[in-house]
């Protein structure tokens, strides 16, 4: 049995929830470990290519997400019932349903900065650790111990799914290694997250920990923490919607010779998630990971680009209260076509952003969990091993992959799969598929 932690904002949760407790009524569409269409065999099973058919055939799937047991942090006391009724996710009628489920589910404790998130925060505070930096990790580290205890789990797996921070700044002396870190930490140092403190208690506990959101949680010490501890880290913001779709369009125009010129994405929501990035501060750090996801397909083809060209990227993000959790998102792509022509692709999505996130959130943890049981070694090498703690393997599921240091960065959605796809085949013993198809040559 697994158990699995985080902030929960009652949006992104309380979807996650509903998919768990009440499986009969529910539906795995957007779920990829349970509905994706991933098989590394010629002849589908009956149902189709499904991944948890093809994990539970490996015989890796060890963990059934309806044995997950379910815990977390927030500054708000409010329990995930009331907090499912402000989210206006769920239609009224199903609220009632899984009122009495989860109306005894109340949030520990948080770790509160006013410094990182937007002001307009400060209103939900109500229920927040006291105490230096160094008191607060040490009360994350009671907490997950304590969860573990008490629900007889085997593993623990954290997710930050709480607001978007401001960036920290990096540092030299503060937090640009490992020992600069702990030392600051000791000081009660102002310029470290909240975000990073749960993400320090993870390592120092050796307990996975993703990050959800688009701060940058992983400063340099964080990093070389996690690599000297072999724990696991993974993030950066889960990939839900408009930036996947980009992921997918820019790496198709690239590789088809087509030079995009300018994108241009405009978004409007109205949940809390849209409310705290009405600050400028946390806005940049969304700003950046949205912006970032087309670099590496940009510098793939020095045909199209020359060194240090790339297109006009401009993110816009506005809070419409009225909306609420139901997102739009509108794309403009302009690209340069042959002899000087112009092709310009205007996309419009509307979609519930919570309910796009939580399979997502079960994905990371599913596969978060699988990854720390794989072990490997290359030919010459004498001894197993398992993955570098910085989970690439997640990268398939988050806007601005985190790779160990020195790694290239890889955002194209269909190189990220066929990634994912290979080591799952690797786990059967097959050779990675490089859709060559020769015996139907």
């Amino acid at each position: 049995m697994q158990g699995y932690l985080m902030g929960n904002k009652g949006q992104d949760s309380t979807s996650q929830l509903f998919w768990v407790l009440d499986p009969g009524i529910s539906h795995q569409s957007g779920v990829l470990s349970r509905g994706g269409n991933l098989c590394p065999f010629q002849e589908p099973p009956s149902n189709g290519y499904l991944l948890s058919w093809f994990l539970s055939k490996i015989n890796v799937n060890k963990v059934n997400p309806d044995e997950i047991v379910f815990g977390g942090w927030d500054i708000s006391n409010m329990n995930l019932a009331d907090a499912m009724g402000r989210a206006k996710v769920f239609d009224i009628d199903l609220q009632k349903q899984l009122r009495p489920y989860m109306e005894s589910m109340v949030p520990l404790p948080g770790i509160y900065d006013p410094d990182f998130i937007a002001a307009n925060q400060e209103e939900r505070a109500n229920n927040v650790i006291k105490g230096t930096k160094k008191e607060q990790v040490q009360q994350i580290i009671k907490d997950i111990k304590a969860f573990k205890e008490a629900n007889k789990v085997e593993k623990v797996v954290v997710l930050w799914t709480a607001n978007t921070e401001r960036y920290s700044n990096v540092v030299v002396g503060l937090n640009d290694t490992m020992e600069n870190l702990l030392s600051a930490l000791d000081r009660n140092e102002s310029e470290i997250s909240p975000s990073t403190l749960y993400a320090l208690a993870c390592i120092l506990e050796n307990v996975p920990f993703i990050n959800g959101s688009p701060q940058n949680t992983f400063v340099p010490g964080l990093i070389d923490l996690s690599i000297n501890r072999n724990s696991l880290i993974g993030g950066d913001d889960f990939k839900s919607g408009q930036t996947k779709m980009k992921s997918v369009l820019v790496d198709f125009l690239v590789g088809a010779g087509i030079k995009p010129t300018s994108i241009v994405s405009y978004n409007h929501l109205g949940n809390n998630d849209g409310m705290n990035l009405s600050a400028p501060q946390t806005f940049r750090s969304k700003e950046i990971s949205k912006s970032n996801v087309v670099d590496d397909m940009v510098n793939s083809n020095g045909i199209l680009y020359e060194p240090g060209e790339h297109p006009d990227h401009v993110v816009v993000i506005k809070y419409v209260p009225y909306v609420g959790d139901s997102k739009r998102a509108m794309d403009e792509y302009t690209s340069e076509i042959f002899m000087g022509g112009k092709n310009t692709i205007v996309l419009h999505n509307t979609c519930e952003d919570s309910l796009l996130a939580a399979p997502i959130i079960l994905d990371l943890v599913l596969l978060a969990e699988l990854s720390t049981r794989i072990q490997f070694k290359a030919e010459n090498e004498g001894k197993f091993h398992s993955f570098h703690p910085v989970a690439t393997i997640l990268s398939y599921l988050t806007k601005a992959p985190l790779v160990p240091p020195g790694t290239p960065v890889v955002n194209a959605l269909s190189k990220q799969r066929a990634m994912l796809e290979n080591i799952l085949r690797a786990c059967v013993g097959l050779a990675p598929e490089n859709n060559m198809i020769l015996e139907y040559k």
